[in-house]
């Protein structure tokens, strides 16, 4: 927890937290103090569409790489297109595959109507460092329905040697489950492809320490930073859009609202 608030406080003390940077993140990066970063949760431009925004960012990678910490996540949000190209970049960095989610939206997209309707994203976690020492705080829900599971074999003698099932009660905690089901932002987005608080904040919690600090190299509208503050972590978000500064400036005056509606 100590590494942790001093590099909080070493950030803090530049003037680079918990705020956005305006600029290439591949320049920004380096005013960075190197290991100072507990993880990376982004969505990059996946340079799938013409679209002027939706461009590659080339390089972004190995500038991360410096500033993040010895053993530390990226989160990276993609289309499988985009996805398939980035794990030869990140094991290039020294970076391996640890495990990745589904994001089920309420709707989706249906530019072809002779294929399936595209209702999900994918995020991908990258580690490096060994995976003992690597924070990790599994995220639970509280929706387990009561049943008891007979086990195959008696478990190692614990004090109760009669104890050969387990039972769950109604309503109790269970591991979050790898396809998450949150509300997409359609109809009320400010950036074409604004995350919803609701499948950004498991990320963050899983990954980063109470009182550690995230970075978001591509912060669009901000959802980020505003899942940050919402869970005690700090924040560093760069951006090179400047229409997406008063995105943020605006999710800021609208308030928190959108994790409650989603």
């Amino acid at each position: 927890m100590a590494d942790h608030m001093q590099s909080a406080d070493l950030c803090a003390a530049t003037g680079l937290i918990d705020r956005c940077h305006l600029g290439d993140c591949r320049r920004l990066m380096e005013y960075l103090p190197a290991s100072s970063v507990d993880a990376v949760v982004t969505d990059p431009p996946y340079g799938d569409t013409s679209l002027a925004w939706d461009k590659r960012c080339e390089g972004w990678i190995p500038a991360m790489s410096r500033v993040l910490k010895p053993s530390a996540s990226v989160w990276v949000f993609g289309s499988m297109r985009f996805i398939a190209t980035l794990f030869e970049a990140m094991e290039d960095a020294g970076f391996r595959y640890a495990q990745d989610i589904v994001w089920e939206k309420q709707n989706g997209t249906g530019f072809h109507a002779d294929r399936f309707r595209r209702v999900h994203e994918h995020a991908v976690q990258f580690y490096r460092g060994a995976w003992a020492e690597l924070f990790k705080d599994p995220q639970k829900t509280n929706d387990a329905r009561a049943k008891v599971i007979r086990r195959k074999q008696r478990p190692a003698h614990t004090g109760q040697i009669d104890r050969g099932h387990y039972v769950s009660e109604d309503g109790g905690p269970r591991l979050m489950r790898s396809v998450l089901e949150v509300a997409n932002e359609h109809g009320r987005a400010l950036h074409p492809t604004q995350k919803p608080l609701g499948i950004v904040m498991p990320l963050i919690a899983y990954s980063v320490p109470p009182g550690g600090i995230v970075l978001d190299p591509f912060l669009g509208s901000g959802t980020t930073g505003i899942a940050a503050e919402m869970l005690g972590r700090h924040w560093i978000g760069f951006e090179s859009d400047p229409a997406c500064i008063r995105m943020q400036e605006e999710r800021k005056r609208q308030g928190r609202t959108d994790l409650e509606a989603a």
